[in-house]
C-alpha cells in the first residue's frame, strides 16, 4: 500500500485586526484577562459578505501555486469547517462555485476543532488504496458573525478568529515519507460542553424570537471542563501515534497542535516534556480559528524554517464533540 504526503500548503488570514482592547470597549475585559487566560493578543475577522469559502479560496490557491498544481489536477475536495456558509449546501460546493473545479466530490466534515485532522485521515485513506491522487484538504472558519460582543458572550467571544488553511496530498514515492498514522477520537456523553444550541431541527419552529432574545444561538462551553479534558486528551493521543510508530518523545522533531488556548498547549508540552522549541504556536496572533489553526501553523511553521524536511511532526487537536485526533508525518 502506498504511502500519502503533503506536496502543497497555503493558508489566508483576512486583514482586519482585532485587539483585546477592541473588545474591551463591548464587554467586561481587558487586554491582560485575555492574555493571562488565553494567550491571545488579538485576531482577524472577515469582511462582510464572506464566508469560510471566500477565505478557502485564497489559501487553496496559494496551496495550488506552492504544489504547482491546477484545480484541474486534483481528484477530490474535503472541506472541514464548523461554520459553513450556508446550513446546506456544504461550504465545500460553495467553494467549487468560486474557482474552475472539475466535477469532483465535494465533502464536508464537521469535526469541529478536530475537524482537519479528521479531513487529513480521510484524504489519506483515499490515496493509499489508489482512488485517488491529488486531494485538497481545507480548514476554514467565520466565527466572528456568529459570537457575542456582550459580557455574556465573554469567555467565548474572547477566543475565536476568521482564517483559512489549505494542504494538497499526493502519493509519496518514498514509503517512510509522508504520513504514518492517524488516531481519531469522540467522547459524545460530553456534546453540549462546547455547543451552539439553536437553531436545532430537534425544536419546531428551529429558530424562535426566545432563542435569539435568550442568546440560545451564541456557542457556549465549560471552560474549565474542556480545558481539563483537552490537556489529557491531546496527551494520550500525542502518545498514542509515536508508540504506533515505535517512536518515543525524544524523536518527535515537531509538535503542532490546535490552537484553543495557548496554555493548554503550554500544559500539554510540560506534561509530556517537550521542549518549547519543539512546540509551534500563533494563536497568539489570530485566535481559534478551530479546522484552520492547524494547516495555517504548517504554512507559517514551514515560513519560519521550524518544519523542515526529514522531520517527525505530530498534529494534535481537541474539540467539540467531544473529538480529539493526532497524525504523526514524516516530513
Amino acid at each position: 500500500m502506498r504511502n500519502s504526503k503533503i506536496i502543497g500548503m497555503g493558508f489566508y488570514i483576512p486583514p482586519k485586526v482585532v485587539t483585546n482592547r477592541d473588545l474591551a470597549k463591548l464587554m467586561d475585559t481587558s487586554d491582560e484577562w485575555i492574555r493571562e487566560r488565553t494567550g491571545i493578543v488579538e485576531r482577524h475577522y472577515a469582511d462582510e459578505g464572506n464566508g469560510p469559502a471566500s477565505l478557502a479560496k485564497i489559501a487553496v490557491e496559494r496551496a495550488l501555486a506552492d504544489a504547482q498544481l491546477e484545480t484541474k489536477d486534483l481528484d477530490l475536495m474535503i472541506f472541514a469547517t464548523l461554520s459553513p456558509d450556508y446550513t446546506f449546501p456544504g461550504s465545500g460546493c460553495v467553494l467549487q462555485s468560486l474557482m474552475e473545479f472539475p466535477h469532483i466530490a465535494a465533502i464536508d466534515i464537521r469535526a469541529q476543532c478536530s475537524g482537519f485532522i479528521y479531513s487529513l485521515a480521510i484524504a489519506d485513506q483515499f490515496i493509499k488504496t489508489g482512488m485517488y491522487n491529488r486531494v485538497l484538504v481545507v480548514g476554514a472558519e467565520v466565527h466572528s458573525t456568529g459570537i457575542e460582543f456582550a459580557t455574556r458572550g465573554r469567555d467565548v467571544t474572547v477566543l475565536f478568529g476568521d482564517g483559512a488553511g489549505a494542504v494538497i496530498l499526493g502519493p509519496s514515492e518514498d514509503p517512510r515519507v509522508g504520513i504514518l498514522s492517524h488516531h481519531l477520537h469522540a467522547d459524545g456523553r460530553h456534546y453540549n460542553k462546547l455547543w451552539v444550541e439553536c437553531p436545532g431541527c430537534v425544536y419546531t419552529p428551529r429558530l424562535t424570537q426566545e432563542m435569539v432574545t435568550s442568546g440560545r444561538w451564541y456557542p457556549k462551553m465549560d471552560g474549565k471542563f474542556i480545558f481539563r479534558h483537552a490537556v489529557e486528551g491531546m496527551s494520550r493521543v500525542i502518545m498514542e501515534a509515536l508508540q504506533a510508530n515505535n517512536y518515543t518523545l525524544a524523536d518527535l522533531d515537531l509538535l503542532v497542535p490546535h490552537q484553543a488556548n495557548l496554555r493548554i498547549n503550554q500544559m500539554v508540552a510540560k506534561m509530556l516534556s517537550i521542549p518549547e522549541d519543539k512546540v509551534f504556536n500563533n494563536i497568539m496572533k489570530y485566535g481559534n480559528t478551530t479546522a484552520a489553526t492547524i494547516p495555517i501553523c504548517l504554512c507559517e511553521a514551514r515560513e519560519e524554517g521550524k518544519l523542515k524536511p526529514g522531520q517527525l511532526v505530530c498534529l494534535a487537536s481537541f474539540g467539540s464533540g467531544l473529538t480529539w485526533a493526532s497524525s504523526l508525518i514524516r516530513w
